[in-house]
């Protein structure tokens, strides 16, 4: 019996109240290659078209919640054995990586490969791109929360590229065991993850990748390569120090041992086309 998988085409962007996801999810979908399997969009508002209004903490929750359900009820649909996303902010792993917990149960491993580790609340942060693997493991926000039947144990998580969390994320992370493995070790080939696999019988990957856990002066479609950035317009948020090279090493070799099911790809930020998009509609003869 042949398996399908869905690709999902997911251009949220209120999760992160950055705009520029949308045009990056886009353009994810057109550079992507043929799909051999069934499409599926999430519809998604384009930016400016509604109001954002922050409630129980969380910027845009009425648009969030929405897509969520939209995504689920689409998902359920397809019923797939796989699943590709193409987002978007990083909470469009929500209701696919929720999926593929009912239908694997604790087979399936999920290796977050991010700076950043995305277990926050709105205690700690409003934009909910933040809170989705704490949502998946059972915690912050109910209606997140709600949308995962089968909770994500943290002994299946890895998280890979993470360095200098935040002190709620490494109090989190410790409190709840979950492993992680740093920049350098993932450049030193990353046998901690098959190492992980092995360890907790993982058969099915679920895979995240968070564009920004590469070096932006390697890859500038991230937010941290925002043209004309001031030195601390992000305060102390980890940026990325990976090459694409070393994440597609580190995803070879866990996709040896255990099958790869879900795939998101995530938080790209193409500011170069999204200047050059504004500058063709401001030119004479282009309208």
């Amino acid at each position: 019996m042949t398996s399908k998988t869905l690709r999902l085409l997911f251009p949220q962007w209120q999760g992160g109240n950055n705009p520029p996801y949308y045009l990056g999810s886009l353009l994810l979908s057109f550079l992507a290659p043929e799909p051999t399997g069934p499409v599926a969009s999430v519809p998604v508002y384009e930016p400016a078209m509604e109001p954002l209004t922050e409630i129980d903490g969380i910027t845009a929750k009425p648009q969030i919640i929405r897509q969520l359900n939209d995504a689920a009820a689409l998902i359920a649909q397809h019923c797939p054995d796989s699943i590709v996303v193409l987002g978007g902010d990083c909470l469009v792993s929500l209701a696919p990586f929720a999926h593929l917990l009912n239908k694997y149960g604790d087979k399936l491993g999920v290796l977050w490969v991010d700076s950043h580790p995305d277990v926050q609340t709105a205690k700690q942060y409003p934009n909910a791109h933040a809170h989705v693997l704490g949502a998946l493991i059972g915690t912050g926000d109910n209606d997140l929360v709600a949308h995962v039947a089968t909770r994500l144990n943290p002994a299946k998580i890895m998280i890979a590229g993470l360095h200098d969390p935040l002190a709620y994320e490494a109090d989190y992370l410790a409190r709840h065991n979950i492993a992680t493995i740093a920049p350098e070790q993932v450049k030193n080939g990353g046998k901690e993850v098959m190492a992980w696999i092995e360890r907790e019988h993982i058969e099915y990957l679920a895979i995240h990748i968070d564009l920004d856990v590469l070096d932006p002066s390697l890859f500038r479609s991230v937010l941290f390569a925002k043209p004309g950035r001031g030195e601390h317009d992000f305060g102390d948020v980890a940026e990325g120090k990976l090459a694409i090279e070393e994440v597609l090493n580190l995803i070879t070799q866990a996709t040896s041992k255990a099958e790869p099911v879900g795939l998101t790809i995530a938080e790209h930020l193409p500011w170069d086309m999204l200047n050059l998009k504004n500058m063709l509609s401001a030119l004479p003869l282009m309208k």
